[in-house]
């Protein structure tokens, strides 16, 4: 653990380090640091408010391009196949994530709607992509078009990304209606399991490390 003290007072953090991959910026006061080369495991402090600034992240970089594909795949059989298979009376009903997003705007909930679909679709599905995209091309020792500013909208739009608490919601509901109907996983279900716990670990990842790796493409 090593605790940064050679800093730079920075009014807008996000705008000195832009473009420059071997500072790294506080997200909770704003002082800018120089990057300094970390043992394994190792975490930099901020030595104005203690705040994390980075970890030793080489594993967790090279994990990301596999971990990033992954999710992709689980995100497309989890809305593709059914997520759940209801039997009530011998009537059987089944469902994907993009049939309940529809059943919720036939019913006049189209607030609802939307946010189902933005928090549990499109803002995963863009981080996938944004990553996908930046990795695909710094692994080929190029610098991404737009580096700075994709960087920036993953880390804006992942606190909006919220498919564990829809599939919380989802297992609360299976459990409410199991004393009425007969009630089957889908496919869906279980592929939406395991893509919360992929997604779990691309999160550990903090995108802003991305810089030091941008460092070694060819300018």
């Amino acid at each position: 653990m090593n605790t940064m003290t050679n800093h730079i007072a920075a009014s807008d953090a996000s705008v000195s380090v832009a473009g420059f991959p071997h500072l790294i910026a506080c997200k909770y006061c704003d002082a800018v640091y120089q990057r300094a080369d970390l043992a394994e495991g190792g975490r930099a402090l901020c030595s104005r408010c203690g705040g994390v600034l980075y970890r030793e992240s080489a594993r967790a970089y090279y994990r990301l391009l596999p971990l990033a594909m992954t999710a992709l795949i689980l995100f497309s059989i989890s809305n593709i196949c059914p997520v759940v298979e209801i039997d009530l009376m011998g009537i059987r009903t089944q469902t994907t994530l993009w049939g309940a997003v529809a059943a919720l705007y036939a019913d006049h909930m189209a607030l609802v709607a939307v946010l189902v679909c933005a928090t549990t679709i499109l803002f995963p599905l863009a981080e996938m992509l944004m990553i996908l995209y930046l990795l695909a091309l710094m692994r080929r020792k190029r610098v991404p078009p737009g580096f700075e500013r994709i960087v920036r909208i993953i880390q804006l739009g992942r606190p909006w990304g919220m498919i564990e608490i829809y599939l919380l919601g989802v297992v609360v509901t299976l459990a409410k209606l199991s004393s009425m109907a007969e009630i089957m996983p889908g496919v869906g279900l279980w592929s939406f399991g395991l893509l919360v716990v992929v997604l779990a670990a691309m999160l550990s990842f903090d995108p802003r490390d991305l810089r030091q790796y941008l460092a070694k493409a060819p300018q």
